[in-house]
């Protein structure tokens, strides 16, 4: 009995309570150095759509050498500093098969004894709705995991499908493509011999879900399918068979959707050249004022990307990081060599170009969008934009008591704002200047802005009670001096004998 009561204690609670309290994960900034590449390789699956690469050996690996997708990520990564991350997207530009990934197989599942004592090998699938039973398979004579795949599709050929080893996994594909196109989980065969579906990973329990075939799709279609798929800020189309009005359908949907993106396209027709030619791309988009198209003419079809590339290196968090893309190199793209009148053309186009000078030197520009815009104030206040929007959400969401509706409250949403566009002074995207818009506030046309930027708002005294009821805050106004760049120089040089 006293051993029993002896066992029992009293929780130190009672005397010394302790709660650990841990706060949300902050929402994260957008990466606005992430740039999506669309193609037509057969690579990626429709299902999987979107890869991300942080160097241009995996895209090797998976595309080869020659392939659109290959030769325009090369240019991306070729850029010095070199862009961190690149991502590649599917455009189902035909029609797409039905397809059924296997499983990945272990070095012990792809040791080829495995498969050679296998002479009469089954398994059954259903094909367009229709099950259809495979025998005979005999891997006896079989020296790689390539001449069993070859075996096997031999077989299920008659039934319009083939199968194929990448080193990891087998897959089956129809050889019909379109909606139309569908395929099942392997299954055991009835009619006996050696099943094989479990050892490919081809069953319901190791197989990836199996994917009906696709119809063709437009590259307006796919852009909107890749941007509800990925938060890419840069876009551009490895595929050189795009004319004008497929790019302009996509510039005008980056245009106007609600996620800020840019969209950057090589015009390789020398046409743009002349100054009475006004159907290119460049002089289009210029009337259309898109000013989140970027617009390059250069011999090298992936230019473009090379540019954006470099801008993308952009670290918006570090001290005077911020660029303009006037007078940057384009690595291993040719030079173009320009008349003057040339050279007037491409600039009242608003058509970037890179430039080759008789100083032995090339430079990139003049670094502008197709609308009247340069590329940095549109990246730029992107960022800016993004960073705002992200620091007040996380002001109210990670505050563990309310943010009052109260003059002390709109100046914690103030003192937030302040804090990023502090940070936008330490990049050098703004800078101290004269305000030369509407006053509002304290604010005249013509102050000096001594900070590089003022923020206003009203006393909350003042707001309408119909706003107050809804809980908002009042209207917050900000004023910025963009640091913008030099681009040229005049210097007049007075000679006294």
């Amino acid at each position: 009995m006293e051993e029993s009561m002896a066992t029992k204690a009293l929780a130190v609670d009672r005397v010394v309570n302790v709660t650990i309290n841990l706060q949300p994960l902050a929402a994260r900034r957008r990466n606005f150095g992430v740039l999506l590449i669309a193609g037509a390789s057969d690579v990626i699956p429709p299902a999987e759509r979107i890869r991300t690469y942080t160097g241009i050996d995996g895209v090797a690996a998976d595309f080869g050498l020659d392939a659109p997708e290959y030769l325009a990520a090369e240019l991306f990564f070729s850029q010095s500093p070199r862009p961190a991350i690149l991502q590649i997207g599917r455009w189902i530009k035909t029609a797409s098969p039905a397809m059924l990934r296997g499983g990945i197989l272990t070095a012990e599942e792809m040791a080829l004894a495995q498969w050679t004592d296998i002479s009469d090998g089954s398994l059954a699938i259903n094909v367009a709705g229709a099950t259809q039973e495979i025998s005979g398979l005999d891997f006896r004579m079989a020296t790689n995991l390539n001449a069993v795949a070859s075996t096997i599709g031999s077989k299920m050929a008659t039934h319009g499908v083939s199968c194929s080893w990448d080193g990891k996994r087998f897959t089956l594909t129809t050889i019909a493509t379109g909606p139309d196109a569908t395929l099942t989980w392997c299954t055991d065969a009835t009619a006996g011999g050696t099943n094989i579906a479990t050892r490919l990973k081809l069953t319901e329990a190791a197989a990836l879900p199996p994917q009906d075939g696709l119809p063709a799709e437009s590259i307006k279609k796919c852009v909107v399918e890749l941007a509800d798929r990925g938060d890419w800020y840069g876009l551009a189309v490895a595929d050189d068979s795009l004319t004008v009005d497929d790019h302009l359908v996509v510039a005008q949907y980056v245009q106007a959707a609600s996620k800020s993106r840019i969209y950057a396209a090589t015009i390789t027709d020398t046409r743009v050249l002349d100054a009475t030619h006004t159907d290119d791309l460049a002089s289009r988009g210029k009337r259309l004022k898109l000013s989140r198209l970027f617009c390059c003419f250069s011999a090298n079809k992936y230019a473009a990307i090379s540019a954006i590339g470099r801008a993308f290196t952009v670290n918006f968090s570090a001290n005077r990081s911020t660029i303009t893309l006037k007078f940057k190199q384009l690595p291993s793209v040719a030079a173009e060599g320009l008349t003057e009148s040339q050279a007037n053309a491409l600039a009242a186009k608003r058509c970037n170009v890179f430039a080759a000078y008789n100083n032995d030197t090339a430079i990139l520009q003049e670094g502008v969008m197709s609308g009247d815009a340069w590329f940095d104030e549109i990246h730029g206040t992107d960022w800016l934009q993004n960073a705002v929007q992200n620091e007040l959400w996380n002001l109210l969401y990670q505050s563990k008591t309310k943010i009052p509706q109260t003059n002390s409250g709109v100046h914690q949403l103030i003192t937030c704002i302040e804090s990023v566009l502090k940070e936008a002074v330490n990049n050098a995207l703004v800078a101290p200047g004269v305000w030369n818009g509407d006053g509002f506030g304290q604010l005249e046309r013509g102050d000096y802005l001594p900070k590089g930027y003022y923020v206003y708002s009203e006393p909350v005294e003042l707001q309408p009670q119909s706003e107050r009821e809804q809980r908002k805050a009042p209207p917050i106004q900000c004023a910025i001096k963009l640091a913008g760049a030099i681009h040229s120089v005049d210097v007049a040089i007075n000679v006294n004998r």
